[in-house]
């Protein structure tokens, strides 16, 4: 689990496919001394297991499912990622709750300069935008942040110049693509609200339709 603070970046010093697989070697702007060899890495905020780790190096494998739906299938050498080591249950939760799971894909088709802040336009998949809300939270490319604005298929993001300064974000341009996890509680309420076939059962009860296919 993360928070969506992203503590630094980082930069993709190899990457070695196989298949649809593939392994990425990186090298961290900050001290690895406290992690260890099977610790979680958000890299972009996608949740990956440390299989190696030398001083500010480490690799990661990435699975043809995780490829296939995140924007590692577009990665390159040398590009900068974000960076975030599992949270502590001790831990101030800055951001908000960051399963490491991405529910999809955007592209960046705006940004502008609004005084102190980037206002930054991102479009993706109205299934996607179904878990969002006004003002409500998104981690981007691991990063927590709140909805500015809301439609159909798009968002807007405010990037203050903390975030800009420290995160990918800030220069990411137009038509690169993010890695989008939307608000966990959202999908939950979904899922409790929505009946599976045992409880369309148990709600039916006793009726005159059931003593009749019964037999009575």
């Amino acid at each position: 689990m993360f928070k969506g603070i992203i503590e630094g970046l980082g930069t993709i010093t190899s990457i070695n496919r196989s298949g649809n697989s593939m392994k990425l070697s990186l090298v961290s702007d900050f001290s690895l001394d406290q992690t260890k060899i099977g610790d979680s890495i958000a890299v972009n905020g996608v949740c990956l297991t440390a299989v190696r780790i030398d001083r500010k190096y480490f690799d990661v494998d990435v699975a043809p499912e995780t490829v296939s739906n995140t924007v590692f299938q577009y990665i390159k050498s040398n590009e900068r990622v974000n960076l975030e080591r599992a949270m502590l249950l001790s831990d101030r939760i800055d951001g908000h709750l960051v399963s490491g799971h991405v529910d999809g894909i955007g592209k960046i088709t705006d940004r502008k300069q609004k005084d102190n802040a980037v206002i930054v336009e991102i479009s993706t998949h109205p299934d996607v935008c179904r878990y969002m809300i006004h003002k409500g939270s998104v981690a981007v490319d691991g990063i927590s942040l709140t909805i500015n604005r809301l439609e159909n298929d798009r968002f807007y993001l405010s990037i203050i110049p903390h975030t800009a300064k420290m995160c990918t974000i800030g220069f990411k341009t137009i038509g690169q693509m993010v890695n989008i996890e939307t608000d966990m509680i959202g999908k939950y309420v979904e899922r409790l609200m929505k009946p599976n076939e045992t409880q369309k059962m148990n709600a039916s009860g006793i009726n005159m339709a059931f003593l009749t296919k019964h037999g009575f």
